[in-house]
């Protein structure tokens, strides 16, 4: 009978995965958004929806971090990646309002190559993460890893290219802060990807 009040071993790698999959939900919608010439409340309101699910996931798994017995790997590790993960879609959502407070149009060049490059890492991603789930399967997260790392080289020279763009043909001094920080943001989307890499490599590492 006292097998009842034990908790129950919890499943971390379904919701790792669900978090993995709203990165590549806001990714979409992210695209969906940059692309078009005006940001309308439906697309808004399903970025907010994603980061909100998003929310709900990070929350489910600290919580039941401290109520499980058995984790398949280190709880630093798990509470690492369950942050990172949840980061990729606040960052997002992030981008997102700051394009609607400060009026921000769709169809910007620049921004519509960002979300492309976020596409891909959040997929690489997505893969690096189904991958913790069997260990034979290390060899395809690692290449999924080194992809991640890829991207997140690419941003930077993206990044530093559009800025460069920026100062030398924008005249309006409020349109290069807007459009600075927007793109930096951007940027730093791709970053947060490769600390969840970082996170999958260091996890892979120490299971060998």
């Amino acid at each position: 009978m006292i097998f009842r009040f034990l908790p129950k071993d919890f499943n971390f790698f379904d919701l790792f995965e669900k978090q993995a999959q709203y990165a590549v939900d806001a990714a979409d919608c992210f695209t969906e958004l940059v692309s078009k010439k005006v940001l309308d409340d439906a697309s808004l309101s399903r970025m907010h929806d994603i980061e909100h699910q998003g929310d709900e996931v990070a929350h489910t798994i600290l919580d039941n971090l401290n109520k499980t017995f058995i984790t398949p790997f280190d709880r630093e590790d798990i509470h690492a990646l369950a942050k990172e993960l949840d980061d990729i879609t606040d960052m997002l959502y992030t981008i997102v309002n700051r394009m609607k407070v400060y009026k921000v149009e769709g169809g910007n060049k620049n921004l519509i190559e960002f979300a492309s490059v976020i596409n891909e890492s959040t997929r690489a991603v997505l893969r690096a993460v189904k991958g913790l789930r069997d260990q034979k399967r290390s060899c395809d997260v690692a290449k999924a890893c080194v992809e991640v790392n890829r991207l997140e080289n690419l941003g930077d020279t993206m990044r530093d290219n559009v800025l460069a763009e920026l100062f030398e043909t924008e005249k309006d001094p409020v349109t290069v802060i807007k459009l600075k920080e927007i793109y930096q943001d951007s940027e730093t989307v791709l970053d947060i990807c490769e600390d969840v890499a970082h996170v999958v490599q260091s996890i892979l590492v120490k299971q060998a």
